[in-house]
């Protein structure tokens, strides 16, 4: 696990595990980060990192300056998206699910997945002054926010009760009334349909007696196309503390429904090794290579591999600077030196199949001088291998 910072502000974040794609967690009304440990050590994916972050004035960010606004939580949350630099499912709770909808909204072409664990509508929850008044004075109240969280939860663990109460009093009271009247406020956003047009999964707890399974059909499942919707029983209000492994169970079916086949680091390990075996652990038998460096596509595991070897020796270098997804496809952007200087810059796009094998490879190199010299020297090495034909001559 490593923490980073973004830039020289106060918003930091924690990372735990290694993967092509990263699942965002944003928490609650009075939580932290903390709150998703227990959920996530009971996920099972593969190939996924974890994220966690304090919003603006929790956590370790209690002395955090407003405005304590979901435009304010949602730029600092997108600005971790943004630097882990990977296509991301994000998952919010309660009022963190506004939060990680917006985000989501914003991000639409890395965000893979949207997870809203019982959720307030983002229109707002609109309660009245004398409803509102009981969270608003919840700040420094240990025993107020005991009660609150009792009531609104049906197998919430003694010791996590206690956890959460320490770090919900530690919040200033002019910070708590601020995030009440955001949530009950809403957003203007959400007095329309989810910009957001991804996959959804709502969770909501069987004993949440503030997010209803009323209010979830009414205010929170209408906004969005065609919504998975799951309720998780003996659970209240913090379904992922309450019930962690049912939640890590929801969450890891949605991602393997939601996390493409294409495996990028298959591709971007087999040039860092510039061997033929590791491409062709990445192929399907019948692969097929296009590219603008050659003049017709080469077809067959066998075939490809030798290409994509040779053709990766002739880098000097070679970095890939951009990744977006979309279904069984990749989509990579990369930048690479070779002839001791001549700069080339391209696209590779990758389709898995089910198995996650590449059955498809097309790559296109610019600008058009260096295509053909890049061409020509492939040639000249896959000489016995390759009919010369495949490639651009000088």
């Amino acid at each position: 696990m490593r923490t980073e910072r973004i830039g020289t502000s106060d918003v930091r974040f924690r990372r735990q595990g290694e993967g092509d794609f990263a699942v965002v967690f944003v928490h609650g009304f009075l939580d932290d980060q903390y709150v998703w440990d227990g959920l996530i050590g009971e996920l099972t994916t593969p190939g996924v990192e974890c994220v966690t972050l304090d919003l603006a004035g929790s956590g370790d960010r209690t002395q955090a300056s407003g405005p304590f606004t979901y435009d304010r939580f949602a730029d600092e949350v997108g600005a971790v998206a943004e630097a882990l630099g990977k296509p991301f499912v994000i998952v919010g709770q309660s009022m963190g699910s506004a939060v990680a909808e917006l985000v989501a909204a914003r991000h639409p072409d890395r965000a893979l997945g949207l997870v809203l664990v019982t959720p307030i509508p983002l229109a707002g929850t609109r309660q009245p002054d004398e409803v509102m008044d009981t969270f608003r004075s919840l700040g420094g109240d240990g025993d107020a926010q005991r009660a609150v969280r009792t009531q609104l939860s049906a197998a919430l663990a003694e010791a996590e009760l206690d956890r959460l109460v320490v770090s919900g009093t530690r919040i200033r009271p002019e910070t708590v009334r601020e995030a009440a009247d955001c949530w009950n406020n809403g957003h203007p956003a959400g007095e329309r349909p989810s910009r957001y047009t991804g996959p959804v999964l709502i969770v909501r707890g069987e004993d949440d007696g503030f997010v209803t399974a009323e209010l979830v059909a009414q205010g929170v499942a209408p906004r969005f196309a065609a919504p998975q919707t799951v309720t998780v029983g003996r659970a209240g209000h913090w379904a992922h503390l309450e019930q962690p492994a049912t939640v890590a169970g929801h969450l890891d079916r949605f991602l393997a429904g939601v996390l493409p086949v294409v495996r990028a680091s298959d591709w971007t390990n087999a040039f860092e090794e510039k061997s033929a075996n590791a491409f062709s652990d990445a192929f399907a038998a019948g692969v097929t290579l296009e590219a603008s460096i050659l003049t017709r596509p080469v077809e067959g595991r066998d075939q490809v591999k030798n290409v994509m070897a040779a053709a990766s020796t002739i880098y000097d270098s070679l970095v890939f600077t951009q990744q977006t997804v979309n279904g069984e496809r990749s989509y990579l952007e990369w930048h690479a030196t070779a002839f001791g200087g001549t700069q080339i810059d391209g696209v590779t796009i990758l389709t898995k199949d089910a198995d996650g094998q590449i059955v498809r490879a097309a790559i296109h190199h610019r600008p058009l001088g260096a295509v053909h010299r890049f061409s020509a020297e492939l040639g000249r090495r896959l000489a016995g291998v390759l009919d010369a034909e495949y490639f651009h001559q000088g």
